[in-house]
C-alpha cells in the first residue's frame, strides 16, 4: 500500500504542474510525458495492436496473462506495459533487472500477494531488461507467475528464446515490437507539438514537414530519440519577432545527431548482421556484403570475429571453386589482426569482394560431413594392410605395409590401389571454376580404382 500512496502523491503533484513547468522539469522529459494513456494514443505496432489483433483483444477484454515484449530500444515496450496496467485496472509495479536484486524482487512479490489477498486487485509486474536477470533470479518469478499472484510483463532487447529461461518463456506470450515507420514517427512528433498538457502545445511552434521527416528518418524507428530531439530543438531555439519557435531542417539537423547503429554485440543484431554478411557473400552480392561489413565496422565489431567468419565462408562456400579464396581470407585474417582498426577494413573488404565474386562450391563441406556421418554411424573400415605403417621393427612379420606401391614411380604420379578397404564416394566435384579440372582427374582416377578392384576380385 505504501507504493500506492507514493504513486498517487507523485501523480497529484504532476497534475498540479503547469504545462510549462511540466515541460521543463527534469523528471518529465517529453518522451516520458507523451506516454499513451489509451490504445488510441499509441503509435506503431499495428501488427499486434490493430483492431481485431490478439493482443488488442486481450487488453480490451482484460484477459492479459504473462507477456514478454521483445524489440529494439524506443519502440514502446514500457509504454505498452503501463498502458495495459491502466486499461486493465491492475496495480503497476516496475523493476529494472539492471538495478534490482533478489531481495527487492521478493519484496515486490510479497506485496503483490498481500494486495491480491486483501483487495483482490492483481499486480502487473513489469521487469525491464529481463534478460539481465540470471537464471536463478528469473526462477524467483516462476511460482508467482504460475499461481497467478502476478501477471508478468518482461521487456527485452534480446531474443527471449535465447536469453530468458525456457520455463518462463513457456508461461508467457511473446510479442515482437518493431521499429516505428517514418510515417508513424512523424505522426507522433505532430501529436507532441499539438498536445498542450503532455506535449509542446503550450508553446507557439511551427515545424516544417522536412524537419519532422528528417527527425523521423535519423531516429530510425526509435520514438524516444525522435521525441528527445524534438524537445531539444524546441527548448533551445529562440522565438522570432512574432514569438514563434520555428523548427527548420537546419534546427532538426542540429537537434538530432547521427543515429547510433543498433548493434548489441551479444544480441540479435550481432548474429543477424553476421548472418546477412555471410549469406550475401555466399549469394554472390559484393555490394550487400560490403554494407553488412561496414555496419559491423561502424559498430566496433572485433575484426578477428569478422575475419574468422571470412575464413569459414571461403572454405565452406567457395571451397574448391576457387581455392585462392581461402588463401586470401587467411591473409586478410592475419593482416586484420596485425594492423587493427581502422586499416583492417581494407584487407577485410578485399577478401569480402573476392569471396562474393568467386566461383562457389560447397563440395568440400558436404564431403567431410558425409564422411563424418559414416564414422559417427559406426561404419568404420580397418586400415588396409598395404598402407599401414611399415617403418618399425617387426612390421613386415605382421604384414604391415606389404604390397604398397609408391605412386611417384608411375606415369602421372598415380597408381590405383586400395586406400579405404571399402567402397565409398564422399566427394562429389562440381563444374565450378577450378574444380572442373579436379573433377576430370578424380573421375579418371576413380575409374582406374574401380577397374583395379575388379581385377583384385577375380584373383582367387
Amino acid at each position: 500500500m505504501e507504493g500506492d500512496l507514493f504513486e498517487q502523491k507523485a501523480r497529484k503533484e504532476e497534475q498540479e504542474l503547469s504545462p510549462e513547468e511540466l515541460a521543463t522539469t527534469t523528471r518529465a522529459p517529453l518522451a516520458a510525458r507523451m506516454r499513451p494513456e489509451s490504445l488510441a494514443e499509441y503509435f506503431g505496432q499495428t501488427h499486434i495492436l490493430a483492431p481485431g489483433k490478439l493482443l488488442r483483444r486481450a487488453i480490451e477484454a482484460d484477459r492479459i496473462q504473462s507477456l514478454i515484449f521483445y524489440g529494439p530500444p524506443g519502440v514502446g515496450k514500457t509504454s505498452l506495459a503501463m498502458l495495459i496496467a491502466r486499461q486493465t485496472k491492475q496495480h503497476f509495479e516496475k523493476l529494472s533487472a539492471v538495478e534490482s536484486n533478489v531481495a527487492e524482487m521478493r519484496r515486490a512479490l510479497k506485496s503483490a500477494e498481500i494486495r491480491l489477498k486483501n483487495t483482490r486487485r492483481p499486480t502487473l509486474l513489469f521487469v525491464d531488461e529481463i534478460h539481465r536477470f540470471n537464471k536463478s533470479q528469473q526462477d524467483v518469478l516462476l511460482p508467482e507467475v504460475e499461481s497467478g499472484v502476478i501477471r508478468l510483463i518482461g521487456a527485452t532487447t534480446h531474443n527471449p528464446f535465447f536469453f530468458v529461461n525456457a520455463p518462463l518463456v513457456s508461461r508467457s506470450q511473446i510479442f515482437e515490437l518493431k521499429p516505428l515507420s517514418e510515417e508513424e514517427l512523424v505522426g507522433l512528433l505532430k501529436s507532441a507539438l499539438t498536445h498542450e498538457k503532455k506535449g509542446l502545445g503550450f508553446q507557439k511552434i511551427e515545424a516544417t514537414e522536412e524537419a519532422l521527416q528528417h527527425l523521423a528518418r535519423i531516429a530510425d524507428g526509435d520514438a524516444r530519440k525522435a521525441l528527445n530531439a524534438l524537445e531539444i530543438g524546441a527548448l533551445t531555439t529562440p522565438p522570432d519577432a512574432d514569438g514563434v519557435i520555428r523548427l527548420t531542417l537546419e534546427v532538426a539537423e542540429e537537434s538530432i545527431q547521427k543515429k547510433a547503429v543498433v548493434y548489441d554485440r551479444d544480441g540479435d543484431a550481432h548474429y543477424d548482421t553476421i548472418s546477412a554478411y555471410i549469406k550475401s557473400m555466399r549469394g554472390g552480392d559484393p555490394d550487400a556484403a560490403l554494407y553488412w561489413l561496414a555496419k559491423m565496422i561502424h559498430a566496433g565489431e572485433d575484426p578477428r570475429f569478422i575475419a574468422r567468419r571470412l575464413v569459414i565462408c571461403a572454405a565452406e562456400d567457395v571451397g574448391l571453386g576457387d581455392p585462392m579464396a581461402l588463401v586470401l581470407a587467411v591473409a586478410a585474417q592475419q593482416a586484420a589482426e596485425y594492423v587493427g582498426w581502422p586499416e583492417a577494413r581494407i584487407p577485410l573488404a578485399e577478401a569480402t569482394i573476392f569471396i562474393a565474386g568467386a566461383n562457389k562450391s560447397n563440395s568440400a563441406y558436404l564431403a567431410i560431413d558425409a564422411a563424418l556421418a559414416d564414422v559417427r554411424a559406426g561404419k568404420t573400415f580397418p586400415v588396409p594392410p598395404s598402407i599401414q605403417d611399415g617403418h618399425y621393427s617387426g612390421a613386415k612379420r605382421l604384414g604391415r605395409g606389404i604390397g604398397y606401391v609408391y605412386p611417384h614411380d608411375h606415369p602421372g604420379h598415380f597408381y590405383p590401389q586400395d586406400y579405404l578397404g571399402g567402397e565409398r564416394e564422399y566427394y562429389t566435384p562440381t563444374e565450378q571454376g577450378v574444380e572442373r579440372k579436379i573433377k576430370e582427374r578424380v573421375e579418371r582416377w576413380r575409374a582406374a580404382f574401380r577397374q583395379e578392384k575388379k581385377k583384385q576380385d577375380k584373383v582367387p
